[in-house]
């Protein structure tokens, strides 16, 4: 830290107790109190320097033979002015910047001017502030947190204004082009060999990496009045916003506690040293503060940043529109956040559910506004999602996803009430969710929770369901899951059995096409060993894909045809009841092939064997035409 040393005369000042005297060999003829200390001096040092000191001193002779004085309200209080009575000394003292701002206002208040003595108090200290406090950023940032202090006195004198200035002009500047503050902050000078030189001798250090944010740690002394003014005055000046945003996190995370309980995993970012934290309120404040400095731009700061800010902010309770605005904020960027981030504690004194799905209803929404706003909400069916395909996928599915995953985790809270959980799983639009399958897990997680469901109740939550988008996998737990209605059953049945008929009927249509293409490719090749070689491994493949399909379905029509049996007894008990009624009462437009273990599943076979059949004649065929060490080949893999 740079020092300007002033006088010349060796120190002659001794405390005792709550005094100071002056051991010069003459007596004390004055006794200044400020505060609780007594200073036992000289009037002649004090009003050849001060023409406030000079006036009080006048008045005191008059009235008293003891010449006591008062002066009103110095700043700094007896610290400063210590150093003012040995200023007028002639005593050794150094002006340094964390000194420098009192000693200032207390000249300026004292009268300290030329008119008292050439370089006086007033000008050294100006002269020293300029020439030295404002070029350094060290400096002007330890001149400005000893503002504090004297506030009233420093405003008046713009030293507030300009330290902001210096502070401002210098973080909107390059650290690269000069040499603050890297040469402040730890690199003064480098050796060839890259290590920091101090004093021409190599210490072993290596340099630190300047970028936009070597300042976000030197701020975090300064109380929030002036680092908002400090902000300010740097948005005011272009610096970009994601630095400005960088550095309120990296200030609110070390004044707000909250905030450093949860890390992220494989975070590099250090943990801030907090001391004593706020009491309840200045925290509050300073929350509301850093949310409205906050600009509301998504993808600033970090989603994870966010939702803590969120959850301080409802613990401590601090105002609804603070709490709303931070809630938008997370929805413009929900697409980034985690299942962690969303399991948010309810602090509410009701305490009706575990988790706050509230909240999370409100940011979903606050999301899925901002989506439609920007256009980025594209319908798509799942025939086109199967197409495409999704190596990344797109933010509403990232956030179907997060939220049929946070379904599956609250609905084990036996608090949690239909209507709240049916209206956050309905709130996903539908083209959001290429499959169901999240969904239905969610679904069935509460249906165990909740067992006392009626059957309308349990319908009407898997109606958020499209049996169309479950999985093979998924249709087959659903079949045999007892908890969901028969109706929904019957529906995954039916359309698993439509599934997997599509996927034989494109296995046929397949083999259409590679017995149009073996010539072709046999003649591309040059050779028929390669084409044979292929059309073997194709074949393989296929016969074992057609066996496993149907035997699938084979099952699947039995199981079609038990259920249907059961459904026919249920109709005798109430007289004339049909399978068309009861196909008609779940909801379907099929006929009776359906699931006719008579007609339908003898003819769905028949046409299934029919096509294998036909698959095996047209095997049979292309071996023939085949050379005679071929046909032992394929007539080995594929038996006609």
């Amino acid at each position: 830290m740079a020092c300007m040393k002033l006088g010349s005369k060796a120190d002659a000042f001794q405390r005792q107790g709550q005094a100071w005297f002056c051991t010069t060999g003459l007596p004390s003829d004055i006794v200044v109190e400020v505060g609780e200390m007594s200073f036992h001096l000289h009037k002649f040092p004090l009003l050849s320097r001060s023409g406030v000191l000079e006036r009080l001193i006048a008045e005191a002779s008059e009235s008293e033979e003891e010449c006591v004085i008062h002066p009103p309200d110095i700043p700094g209080g007896a610290k400063t002015f210590e150093l003012v009575a040995k200023f007028c000394y002639g005593v050794k003292l150094e002006l340094t910047a964390s000194n420098v701002v009192s000693l200032w206002c207390a000249a300026e208040h004292l009268e300290m001017t030329e008119e008292y003595g050439e370089g006086n108090l007033i000008s050294q200290a100006e002269t020293f502030f300029n020439q030295v406090v404002l070029r350094s950023w060290k400096d002007s940032l330890r001149a400005l947190q000893t503002c504090d202090d004297v506030l009233p006195n420093a405003e008046e004198l713009h030293i507030v204004k300009r330290c902001i200035e210096s502070l401002a002009a210098k973080a909107s500047t390059d650290p690269n082009l000069f040499g603050w503050p890297v040469l402040e902050r730890g690199g003064p000078l480098q050796s060839p060999g890259g290590s920091v030189l101090w004093n021409g001798i190599s210490t072993g250090a290596r340099p630190k990496n300047s970028s936009s944010d070597w300042w976000y740690e030197d701020v975090l002394n300064l109380s929030l009045p002036l680092y908002k003014r400090l902000i300010a005055v740097m948005e005011s000046r272009g610096i970009r916003q994601e630095i400005i945003a960088g550095s309120l996190a990296f200030y609110a995370k070390k004044y707000l506690p909250g905030l450093n309980r949860r890390q992220v995993s494989g975070e590099s970012s250090t943990r801030l040293p907090l001391g004593s934290p706020p009491c309840e309120e200045d925290q509050k404040i300073l929350l509301e503060e850093v949310d409205r400095l906050l600009p509301m731009q998504k993808g600033l700061v970090q989603t994870k940043f966010l939702f803590g800010l969120l959850r301080t902010a409802m613990i401590l309770r601090v105002d609804p529109s603070c709490i709303s605005k931070l809630e938008k904020r997370i929805g413009m960027q929900l697409d980034q956040a985690t299942l962690e981030d969303l399991l948010m504690p309810n602090f509410s004194y009701s305490m009706e559910t575990l988790y706050n799905v509230d909240c999370v209803q409100r940011i979903l929404e606050h999301f899925l506004a901002m989506d439609q706003v920007t256009g980025a909400a594209s319908p798509c069916s799942i025939d086109d999602v199967q197409l495409i395909g999704s190596p990344s996928l797109t933010p509403i599915t990232m956030v179907a996803k997060l939220i049929d995953g946070y379904l599956a985790e609250v609905a084990p809270d036996v608090n949690l009430k239909l209507p709240k959980f049916h209206a956050l799983a309905a709130a996903v639009p539908e083209y959001a969710r290429p499959f169901d399958d999240g969904l239905y897990r969610a679904i069935d997680i509460y249906l165990k929770s909740h067992p006392w469901l009626v059957e309308s109740e349990r319908e009407q939550l898997c109606r958020l369901m499209d049996c169309q988008k479950l999985s093979l996998e998924a249709c087959t737990h659903a079949a045999q899951n007892e908890r969901l209605p028969i109706r929904i059953i019957v529906q995954v049945l039916f359309f698993e059995q439509l599934q997997l008929r599509t996927s034989i009927a494109g296995c046929f249509l397949v083999s259409d096409n590679l017995d149009g293409s073996r010539p072709l490719r046999s003649g591309f090749v040059g050779s028929n060993e390669g084409g044979w070689a292929s059309a073997v491994k194709e074949n393989q493949v296929l016969k074992v894909g057609m066996d496993n399909m149907r035997m699938r379905v084979s099952e699947l029509e039995k199981e079609c045809s038990n259920m249907r049996q059961e459904i026919e007894k249920l109709g005798r008990a109430k007289g004339s009841s049909t399978w068309g009624t009861v196909s008609k009462k779940l909801g379907f437009k099929i006929k009776s092939q359906m699931c006719s273990a008579q007609e339908g599943s003898v003819s769905n076979q028949n046409n299934g064997n029919s096509k294998v059949e036909k698959l095996k004649d047209r095997q049979v065929k292309h071996k023939r035409s085949s050379s005679v060490s071929d046909k032992a080949s394929v007539s080995s893999i594929v038996p006609s």
